[in-house]
């Protein structure tokens, strides 16, 4: 499935900042590997991945991710023998909005700093103590959600939520059917945010043609014991 475009771009202009924030809309290049790089989903035979039923569960449930999370967009995915890559597309309108509402209220807050060391200079001020009494209600406010509280999507629509479902998914359905298998994956995931059209082409076609790679792959555990 190809991606859609964002306003004629394929995601919103971002470098990768500390502090980024994850709810942007714009395409991720994700990576996830299995416990101890086990290959628990199938094998390479002809330069093709050959999914077993675990890893015909690995891929169901990568499909089924727009079901419970619509702002999702799919794009070109592989599952391999002991990872999966896939790029992720964040489509949510409501986003910008929702930044624009948290960094007014980070003002407030900031102004709120600089009103109350007014109050340990001068302590006799009461109208101005009463004032940001006012104001530290709506800063309780912010690190709860901000107006929308529980339902801000600055605090629900990211990646770190879905990739959360979608492991956990995996691992409850394959222990469920495979128990054998003794299935996990490794703790963390590996995201890239992908900055432009280029970027995302080179991608596509590493994901496409990582199947024929395998013996390269730096996942492959013969081939890190050489």
């Amino acid at each position: 499935m190809s991606a859609q475009k964002f306003n004629g771009k394929y995601r919103i202009p971002s470098a990768r900042l500390r502090g980024y924030d994850y709810a942007s809309n714009g395409a991720y290049f994700i990576t996830i590997c299995t416990s101890d790089r086990y290959c628990f989903f199938g094998a390479i035979e002809n330069n093709e991945m050959l999914l077993n039923p675990v890893g015909e569960l690995a891929q169901k449930f990568w499909n089924m991710i727009p079901e419970h999370f619509p702002f999702i967009i799919l794009d070109e995915m592989v599952v391999m023998p002991n990872h999966v890559h896939g790029v992720l597309w964040i489509d949510n309108i409501d986003d910008r909005d929702a930044i624009h509402r948290v960094s007014k209220q980070t003002d407030a807050i900031n102004r709120i700093s600089e009103q109350t060391d007014a109050i340990n200079r001068v302590s006799e001020q009461t109208d101005a103590i009463n004032g940001i009494s006012e104001q530290t209600d709506a800063m309780n406010r912010v690190s709860t959600g901000g107006a929308t509280g529980k339902n801000n999507p600055m605090f629900h629509k990211n990646i770190s939520r879905v990739m959360r479902w979608y492991k956990g998914r995996c691992t409850f359905e394959i222990n469920k059917k495979h128990p054998d298998t003794n299935f996990g994956w490794q703790t963390r995931f590996y995201d890239h945010i992908i900055r432009d059209e280029t970027a995302l082409k080179n991608i596509r076609d590493y994901i496409i043609n990582n199947p024929a790679k395998w013996q390269s792959d730096k996942n492959n555990k013969d081939r890190l014991s050489v």
